[in-house]
């Protein structure tokens, strides 16, 4: 059921603007509490400042880039709400000096970006996009195509959130050993003793994979470069579906290309979209365009959860 909305019969009082497309049900939520709601998608700069006079409210995905300049000349703003994890497409610093609440839904995303990080892993190991192509093409390589399990392998996560802890339960489905590193966590989460926690470095050097799973900012951008590369085994696969810019992508264009690293599956990229990037030509590398969160049911869970933050929001704040 939908948190209490205004009065019946009241017009009004409240304008929302949905800045990147929203799962319907999240649309009719914010309606149904007595909001106004624009929908504008694909908006940025000027363009957003415009569509923002007199809203109250913005709600986004990680299209809309809510900046510094945005976040000053939206003088009703009082909220803005992010339909997924992470915040590094709002300007956070410039939210609080205004005073507007900054809200995320971390958790709904969490399950199938964790499946993708599997899935990633799966086919880089038994060669499905290559194999698949061919077959398409008429070609039957099932000799050329040898591939390796994932049972018995060390995974290890860097960084132990809720997107890492999902991956880390379906990894141990897979018979396979998790370490896993995160130096911010108050403590060891109840249940995941059987995951050993283990120093960045030792983490580096011990894993079959690496998954990363931390959010971009200025402790982690590049924090995955030369020396950490430089750690790991020669065997070992990079897997990252966090953000494009904790990797160092020149320096493992480099591990990859003089056989330093095994090979490496990118859900994410520095720059998105990341245009003829020399990584998508390596026979090494599987890549995906930002599909972590890509789910029906990921979508619906962010976009209700992003809603219900807005609306309890402005009731707080009394807007």
């Amino acid at each position: 059921m939908p948190p209490p909305g205004r009065a019946a019969g009241r017009a009004p009082a409240v304008k929302i603007l949905v800045g990147d497309p929203l799962d319907r049900g999240a649309i009719e939520r914010l309606r149904a509490a007595g909001h106004e709601v624009i929908e504008r998608s694909g908006l940025q700069g000027a363009e957003l400042i415009k569509a923002l006079e007199g809203c109250h409210a913005l709600l986004v995905r990680g299209a809309t880039k809510v900046t510094g300049e945005v976040l000053r000349a939206a003088r009703k703003l009082k909220v803005v709400a992010r339909a997924g994890t992470g915040l590094d497409n709002v300007d956070v610093a410039a939210a609080k000096e205004r005073g507007i609440a900054v809200l995320s839904t971390p958790a709904a995303n969490a399950v199938s970006v964790a499946e993708l990080v599997i899935a990633l892993m799966l086919a880089l190991e038994r060669h499905l996009v290559p194999a698949a192509a061919d077959l398409r093409r008429g070609r039957w390589e099932k000799t050329r195509y040898m591939g390796r399990e994932l049972s018995g392998r060390r995974l290890g996560l860097a960084g132990f959130g809720r997107i890492a802890r999902e991956v880390a339960q379906r990894a141990r489905s897979f018979e396979m050993e998790v370490w896993a590193s995160d130096p911010l966590l108050p403590q060891w989460p109840a249940g995941f003793d059987w995951v050993r926690s283990a120093g960045l470095d030792e983490l580096l050097a011990g894993s079959d994979f690496l998954s990363l799973h931390v959010p971009l900012g200025p402790g982690t951008r590049g924090m995955i470069g030369p020396r950490e590369l430089g750690l790991m085994r020669r065997e070992a696969v990079l897997v990252n579906a966090a953000r494009g810019g904790v990797v160092d992508e020149d320096a493992l264009l480099a591990a990859l290309k003089e056989g330093r690293l095994r090979g490496a599956a990118l859900d994410v990229f520095a720059t998105e979209p990341p245009g003829e990037h020399p990584l998508l030509e390596l026979p090494n590398v599987i890549a995906t365009p930002h599909l972590g969160a890509s789910t029906l049911e990921a979508q619906r869970r962010a976009g209700l959860e992003a809603a219900d933050l807005v609306i309890q929001a402005l009731l707080a704040l009394e807007v």
